[in-house]
């Protein structure tokens, strides 16, 4: 039997005429791997595909495109619309300041925005504290730290510190894999000078 084009597709011809069921079937099976399948969204991905071939391509119902990289769930994405922001969890004795705090997990990156207070009004201490956590999803593998915008108004002098967000493999007396810290000095170039009256949590880190 003829095998035509790249995808080398089995196509009856000659003496191969009779054996018709057989001929259509075998070309149905060499065409499958190439067309784009079709699921609800990734969950169902992950159930029918996880032993397809290399190289097959599905569509979710929200756009989702992704190709298969690798044996087992292993995709890279073509296309994936971007997920809503979540809230950040608090730690006591802070509130969303003038931007609530968020949360946006694309792919193998998260992005965080907002603000923060404290709930009585006090200026945030020098040095490191505590100010919420991610959620499990986006903690990474490690540490991830970038640099934190802060109130200018009042004492401080450089209106910039250091957030980071806790890894997996992170042992801190601050908190545990997820914990979101805001490391600071400012204040200290007054004396007895106090920190920022707010701090921005704008920044991004990679979970792996």
């Amino acid at each position: 039997m003829p095998q035509l084009g790249y995808a080398q597709l089995p196509v009856p011809a000659g003496g191969d005429a009779p054996a018709g069921p057989g001929a259509l079937a075998a070309l149905a099976g060499a065409l499958d791997p190439h067309l784009v399948q079709h699921v609800a969204d990734q969950a169902e991905r992950d159930t029918l595909y996880a032993a397809a071939p290399i190289h097959t391509l599905v569509s979710a119902n929200n756009g989702s495109l992704w190709l298969k990289t690798a044996t087992g769930n292993v995709w890279a994405t073509i296309y994936e619309p971007l997920p809503a922001w979540r809230t950040i969890s608090l730690a006591a004795g802070y509130e969303s300041g003038e931007l609530t705090p968020q949360v946006r997990r694309v792919g193998m990156e998260v992005h965080v925005r907002g603000r923060l207070i404290r709930t009585d009004g006090t200026p945030f201490a020098m040095g490191g504290v505590k100010v919420g956590d991610v959620p499990a999803d986006c903690r990474p593998a490690q540490p991830s730290t970038w640099a934190g915008g802060a109130s200018l108004a009042g004492d401080p002098m450089t209106g910039v510190g250091r957030m980071e967000v806790l890894g997996n493999s992170s042992s801190s007396a601050l908190g545990s894999s997820g914990a979101l810290c805001w490391f600071s000095q400012d204040g200290l170039q007054v004396s007895g000078g106090t920190g920022p009256s707010w701090i921005d949590l704008s920044g991004s880190y990679w979970l792996d």
